[in-house]
């Protein structure tokens, strides 16, 4: 009997020991760490204005009335979703011009050039800009990264202008291309149009005075 009590009595002790060092542990804390670093990489717009069907060694003699391969659109070179915008501008002149049959029609100021722009752009504004009118585009959808525009139009035409008045005079038509990020400038509501001629109106605030400027 009384080597079972001195049994009983160590394994009383052997686990008073175990629990002393359970208790002892309770200091030590069980402890981790760990990061996130948030990398933001700034969004770019970049466009690119084209005519690939443009040849200007064929046009150094026009002929009145003559229809001229001219098609200019946007691609989207940058990394951001954007609202493009073209802006033509046509020469004026006070001359005489000869209708279909050939008939002369009365002299006056008038544009030198036509053309019908496609379905897919609408016109935001016409404006007279000294001897010439400046017609602003807007395309009806957002071009995105690696996209192109279909061209605003095909070709022009010359007005068919009775002889003598600007022979060997040099013409130019200048086309230039405009874009804005669509995030935050056009709105949520309305359509695709209309966000982006509210958009078109921070463009020009943003670039008044800036190389980027539009022709005012």
């Amino acid at each position: 009997m009384k080597k079972i009590k001195s049994n009983r009595k160590k394994a009383v002790i052997l686990a008073g020991a175990i629990c002393l060092a359970t208790i002892g542990g309770i200091s030590a804390y069980l402890t981790d760490y760990d990061k996130t670093v948030n990398q933001f990489t700034v969004g770019k717009v970049d466009i690119q204005l084209e005519e690939p069907g443009w040849k200007p060694e064929e046009h150094t003699k026009i002929e009145p009335g003559k229809d001229i391969q001219k098609d200019p659109q946007i691609r989207n070179t940058g990394v951001n979703d954007a609202f493009v915008y073209l802006e033509v501008s046509v020469p004026m002149a006070d001359v005489i011009a000869a209708d279909q049959e050939g008939n002369r029609l009365e002299q006056k100021v008038q544009e030198l050039f036509s053309f019908s722009a496609k379905n897919s752009w609408t016109k935001l504004e016409t404006k007279r800009k000294t001897d010439n009118v400046v017609y602003v585009y807007s395309y009806n959808n957002i071009l995105k990264p690696e996209e192109t525009t279909e061209s605003l139009f095909d070709t022009i035409k010359f007005l068919n202008i009775i002889e003598g008045q600007l022979d060997t005079q040099q013409l130019d038509m200048p086309v230039r291309a405009y874009a804005i990020q669509t995030s935050y400038t056009g709105g949520d509501k309305g359509t695709i149009p209309e966000q982006a001629k509210a958009a078109y109106e921070k463009y020009v605030n943003q670039n008044r005075g800036q190389e980027g400027q539009v022709t005012e």
